[in-house]
């Protein structure tokens, strides 16, 4: 699977020309699937308009691009129907659009239906992620970054997809917790290599690891 891990969605041209690259054809030409799970299990988010927002294409740059088609795929729904029902339907989808949220929340929930185990079989597939959307992927989010917690106490791990972790927002003006001296601590919590990025920068995964950025980042090796 081809990854186009963003901040704040495909916000500018380098970003959205990244992407392009990655799919090989225009975007109206092809196909997606909206993940708004990790929405759910953020403390600052949850169900209602936020999740509206996302799928209609609305907010954070990512549904609205002009796809050729849009579908939904809601992971906690995924256990409770037939794999046949959707099954087909994520192989023959060109684009996966995950929100932003609680990336631990989106982990225990790739994991419960099915598709952690599907993605890597996924070789044709571009993941297109945004903040916690990424952060599932990654070995490690740091303690700064956990928020769902799971309510009968089962130890969530994330997927480890990716060898590195992921700090979004980088010195976001609504969020002063995120600034570069920050990111630092963070990264040396970590005992592991890691980007700060900024909304404005992505990090694209397609047999190395690029970066592409109009704004500010950071690489801690």
């Amino acid at each position: 699977m081809k990854l186009l891990l963003t901040s704040g969605g495909v916000r500018n041209p380098t970003i959205e020309a990244a992407l392009v690259g990655l799919l090989g054809r225009p975007i109206g030409e092809c196909s997606a699937l909206c993940i708004p799970t990790a929405l759910y299990g953020h403390p600052w988010v949850g169900p209602g308009k936020n999740v509206r927002d996302f799928i209609t294409g609305e907010s954070d740059h990512m549904a609205g691009l002009g796809w050729g088609s849009v579908g939904v795929l809601e992971l906690t729904a995924l256990p409770s129907i037939p794999e046949d029902r959707w099954l087909p339907l994520v192989r023959e989808t060109e684009v996966l659009l995950a929100a932003g949220g609680d990336a631990l929340y989106l982990a225990y929930w790739m994991r419960r239906s099915g598709l952690a185990d599907l993605v890597p079989t996924l070789t044709g597939t571009v993941y297109v992620g945004m903040s916690g959307g990424n952060m599932a992927l990654t070995p490690r989010v740091g303690q700064e970054f956990v928020g769902w917690v799971p309510p009968d106490g089962e130890e969530v791990a994330l997927l480890g997809l990716v060898d590195f972790s992921l700090f979004p927002h980088l010195d976001h003006p609504d969020l002063p917790d995120n600034t570069s001296a920050a990111a630092e601590r963070w990264a040396a919590s970590l005992g592991g290599p890691a980007y700060a990025i900024d909304d404005e920068t992505a990090v694209v995964v397609d047999g190395g690891v690029d970066v592409v950025s109009e704004g500010g980042w950071r690489h801690f090796a």
